[in-house]
């Protein structure tokens, strides 16, 4: 499914990232501008599916462009003030991308809007738990499947999947952009080191979960509000 996007930041920088980025994925049809008044003129005539947004460009608000955006169009934001984030989500954005941001992270956007773009169309989307994530591992792209997961665990600069009927799955980026790419909803991070399927805890303490697969696993101090209020709403 292709996008058709525009991206408005008044960084040239900025918009040689999106415009790699977006060459890499494939499937983006990108225009940059830098000039927020050229770039909204570009919006109004062409009415993209998506359009990149900075919060702040020379004294432009970008969550004030964004309240003019056509009716339709999905919204990304993109800055360094990440202060800007709540305000930005209240206008109904897709995504908010805190710069400087990865290509893991990037495409974890991009899959919001194009899950959201199939549904409009009435396709097929797999959703919550039951759908797949793709990961480089051993330079060949890799499909786990959500519902097969165990946990996930952080090893240095890899993230090592343990799933169902198969060995591990590593692959090379953080944990944060590993939880960008999972359905909220159906999984926690428990610890600095790991992220659980929270349909498979069959016991929990305070200190620890105890997953379907046996498997024991400890509870990071500063999760641990958060991990409970989950697992015991």
């Amino acid at each position: 499914m292709m996008i058709n996007a525009i991206a408005i930041d008044d960084e040239p920088v900025a918009l040689s990232i999106m415009e790699n980025f977006c060459s890499r994925d494939g499937g983006v049809s990108l225009s940059a501008y830098s000039d927020p008044v050229v770039g909204m003129d570009a919006v109004y005539r062409e009415r993209p599916d998506l359009v990149f947004l900075d919060i702040e460009m020379n004294g432009v608000s970008g969550v004030d462009v964004a309240r003019t955006l056509p009716e339709g169009t999905y919204l990304i934001f993109t800055t360094a003030y990440a202060q800007f984030a709540l305000e930005g989500f209240e206008l109904n954005a897709m995504d908010f991308l805190h710069k400087p941001f990865s290509y893991i992270r990037f495409e974890a956007s991009l899959k919001k809007v194009r899950d959201m773009m199939a549904l409009k169309n009435g396709a097929a989307v797999p959703s919550g738990p039951y759908g797949e994530i793709t990961v480089k591992s051993e330079y060949r792209n890799v499909n786990v499947r959500l519902c097969d997961i165990r946990y996930i665990e952080a090893m240095d600069n890899y993230v090592k999947i343990h799933v169902s009927g198969r060995d591990p799955v590593l692959t090379q980026m953080s944990m944060k952009d590993f939880a960008d790419m999972l359905p909220g909803r159906a999984f926690a991070r428990i610890h600095k080191s790991y992220i659980i399927p929270l349909a498979k805890v069959s016991q929990y303490t305070r200190r620890q979960v105890t997953l379907s697969c046996g498997t024991v696993l400890p509870i990071g101090r500063v999760y641990s509000a958060e991990v409970l209020s989950r697992l015991c709403p």
